[in-house]
């Protein structure tokens, strides 16, 4: 690709797909082998040696094909200052990874002057490549379009609750697991929030949630959803903010969804936690 001041976005969601599965090789040879897991903010944040191999591999190969561009990851931060940002997750839900347990994907989003304009999510142990530039969005090539289910035929997919959010929130965290509960036919927690977007995204669930997240977490997850017909809506201490990958908490919803009362909860708690400090 060369270094133009407007890529394409469907070239920018090519390259991110070449890097994905070009990492996604040896992160698969890893998988269900003995690995070292050190920590990160507590004994729940874990990290691996593969996370930071990984990140090093996409980099690399995003900055051959954007020469110039900027990358913000998870494991090393930002560097650089380019109009053209790569926001990348090498490995989300690097606590399943490191467990065996079969649900972790790799995230790139492309960011051009503030923008999101391309995501992939791949999740390497089902081969399914969900992606998005321009326009519509794609699972393995083929056109993918979100939908959602009346409210008592809903499942709701979450991270939630995990330890951090229960810091941040006391007893609101209980409150809200007891309300999706009862109002949700079924509610998961899975541990991966970039890959939560794009089941929802591909409409294999109707609604995800999560609060403290990170650029990397959501951006190129929320995107995909976006342009397969769902709605992301994200919240700053309780204020609306449309870019994904500057919002902390959200509801993430497929195409007709009734889940008002869920960003409602959402939004208030995301104000009162932030009003107490948390």
């Amino acid at each position: 690709m060369t270094n133009h001041p407007h890529p394409d976005p469907d070239e920018l969601r090519a390259l991110a797909e070449i890097a994905a599965r070009t990492a996604a090789t040896a992160l698969l040879a890893a998988f269900r082998s003995d690995m070292d897991v050190s920590f990160k903010r507590d004994v729940h944040d874990v990290v691996t040696a593969h996370d930071r191999a990984a990140e090093a591999e996409i980099a690399a190969i995003l900055r051959r094909g954007a020469p110039g561009s900027e990358i913000l990851g998870e494991e090393t931060g930002s560097s650089g200052d380019a109009p053209l940002r790569w926001i990348i997750d090498p490995i989300d839900g690097t606590a399943n990874f490191a467990r065996g347990l079969a649900y972790w994907c790799i995230s790139i989003a492309a960011e051009l002057d503030g923008e999101v304009v391309a995501g992939v999510v791949y999740d390497p142990v089902a081969d399914n490549m969900f992606a998005a530039g321009a326009s519509s969005a794609e699972r393995n090539g083929m056109p993918m379009t979100s939908a959602s289910a009346s409210l008592e035929r809903s499942t709701l997919l979450t991270s939630f609750p995990n330890q951090h959010d229960v810091d941040l929130l006391g007893e609101g965290a209980f409150t809200l697991l007891a309300e999706i509960t009862r109002t949700y036919q079924h509610h998961h927690s899975t541990g991966s929030g970039a890959l939560n977007l794009a089941h929802v995204a591909a409409g294999w669930s109707d609604a995800t949630m999560g609060f403290d997240t990170k650029p990397w977490d959501v951006a190129a997850g929320a995107h995909i959803l976006r342009r397969a017909g769902g709605a992301y809506t994200g919240f700053r201490a309780g204020v609306a903010v449309d870019r994904a990958q500057e919002s902390v908490d959200y509801v993430a919803q497929g195409a007709g969804g009734e889940h008002g009362a869920l960003i409602e909860r959402v939004r208030e708690l995301s104000a009162e936690r932030m009003a107490i400090g948390r």
